[in-house]
């Protein structure tokens, strides 16, 4: 998972920081300013609670595009902004609250008023944020959950429809079964896994759910999750099944990658796959991922390419 949004904190709602906020002041009667001290527990655990909760969350500036427009996506940064800055506003509220009531405590005869109604006060600021916990309660899970891919390694996008080959090629040249999880925006799992050459790294992704049908069936999040994937280092390998054994015929598969191209604006090789089943000549690079053949040659070719990406952003 992407470590800025892995030790994003869960978020309690406003009325489990108002029981717990209220519950600790209560340890403090025993003192002999017993309602200033109990006014001074609850106005800073719950100001100090909120402010910590808004630093915790990065303030997508600094951080790298892809991960940026992909948190765009599922969660929507604006908004998230939106919320951080209302909770921001609830804990600049009690601290305020606690400073006024505190001094109106210094000369009042019913000080255990003044403390009542500094809670009350208190309480209204927390439930006016309730929804804005919710959302980034709501936010963390889907954040922590974000894909493992390093945006700083030169990357692999492998793409097609379901069924031509492209998880057999990942485990072909990763060399074990690369990892499958489950993100916000796709139904599906994401496979990452890696290899190296001389020195480098290199990882290879497979975005089931993202990059295998039409761009005209996708819904808004789709779209976004995809337009990311440009921000990567990277290579399209496109696999092509001339054999049509996947279910989809030759034609589907080529409107396919004209669909995703422009919206990609990344190098893109074409190789077709299953040339042992069905043998093709209308491209460049085929490949049998079942008897290996090929396969070497299609992983030596991406890695040129990439590193003739490296050599163009260099110069």
């Amino acid at each position: 998972m992407a470590v800025m949004f892995e030790r994003l904190p869960t978020v309690p709602t406003s009325q489990e920081l108002v029981d717990r906020a209220f519950r600790r002041s209560t340890r403090a009667a025993s003192s002999r300013k017993k309602d200033e001290a109990m006014l001074m527990t609850a106005g800073n655990i719950l100001s100090d609670n909120l402010t910590n909760l808004v630093r915790k969350y990065p303030s997508f500036v600094n951080i790298p595009p892809f991960y940026y427009d992909l948190a765009d996506a599922v969660v929507g940064v604006d908004e998230m902004r939106i919320h951080l800055s209302r909770v921001s506003w609830a804990a600049a509220q009690i601290r305020t609250i606690t400073k006024e009531h505190l001094a109106e405590m210094k000369g009042a005869k019913d000080k255990p008023s003044v403390r009542r109604a500094s809670f009350g006060r208190m309480a209204s600021v927390m439930k006016s944020i309730e929804k804005d916990l919710l959302f980034l309660n709501d936010a963390r899970q889907k954040l922590r959950f974000m894909p493992t891919v390093d945006p700083d390694l030169p990357t692999i996008i492998v793409a097609g429809y379901p069924n031509v080959g492209k998880s057999s090629f990942m485990t072909a040249v990763t060399g074990a079964r690369p990892e499958i999880a489950s993100y916000p925006f796709t139904t599906k799992g994401v496979g990452v896994g890696h290899f190296t050459r001389g020195h480098q790294r290199y990882q290879v992704v497979d975005t089931p759910g993202l990059l295998d049908r039409p761009l005209c069936e996708r819904n808004e999040i789709e779209l976004q999750a995809i337009a990311a994937l440009r921000h990567l280092r990277g290579v399209v390998l496109y696999i092509l099944d001339p054999s049509e054994h996947c279910g989809f015929s030759l034609e589907e598969q080529l409107r396919l990658l004209e669909d995703i191209q422009p919206w990609l604006r990344l190098p893109v090789l074409v190789v077709a796959n299953k040339v042992d089943i069905a043998p093709y000549d209308g491209i460049g690079m085929t490949m049998s991922t079942l008897s290996g053949t090929g396969v070497a040659e299609v992983l030596d070719r991406m890695v040129e390419i990439l590193e003739e990406e490296e050599g163009r952003t260099k110069e």
